[in-house]
């Protein structure tokens, strides 16, 4: 029986705690969801790579959609070539899919497929209006506040007029 201590995982990934939550969870499930093996690399401050272990398939075999905060990546079975005999099959060559949800504000750059990994560029983008702003504190009076007049001080100065 193997252990495993994501611990790491939660100190280092930001964005992915629910995700690793998620993984510990699954790792208890048994191997049946442990196809295809994958990687999650934090490579900066805001920036992921998660590559995925599919030796068989090929570009047209793998749709990768990411939908709000959940990141689907999926296999189609490659069509076997007429002709081939195995004496022994040990690449699995069976359809998956496997889904990751996103922490918020995660999007997905781009994918690509070089000698069977596909590796899926993930970048943290928080949104301008929610980055903490700097106010910058000037000495002096404070900036002129516009008045503002009620109705009944609007009718006494047109009466004035």
């Amino acid at each position: 029986m193997n252990t495993l201590d994501f611990s790491p995982l939660f100190r280092t990934a930001i964005g992915f705690d629910r995700l690793a939550r998620q993984l510990e969870s699954a790792r208890s499930l048994g191997d049946a969801q442990g196809y295809p093996p994958y990687n999650i690399e934090k490579t900066g401050e805001d920036t992921y790579v998660l590559t995925m272990a599919v030796a068989g398939f090929g570009p047209g075999d793998i749709d990768v959609v990411a939908r709000e905060n959940v990141l689907t990546v999926a296999g189609r079975a490659p069509q076997p070539e007429e002709g081939r005999s195995f004496l022994h099959r040990g690449i699995a060559g069976r359809a998956f899919e496997r889904r990751f949800v996103l922490a918020d504000h995660i999007v997905v750059e781009g994918a690509t497929l070089e000698n069977g990994l596909l590796q899926l560029g993930l970048k943290r983008v928080v949104p301008e209006a929610l980055k903490p702003r700097q106010i910058p504190v000037q000495a002096g009076k404070p900036p002129a506040q516009p008045r503002i007049t009620t109705a009944n001080e609007q009718e006494g100065q047109a009466q004035a007029a």
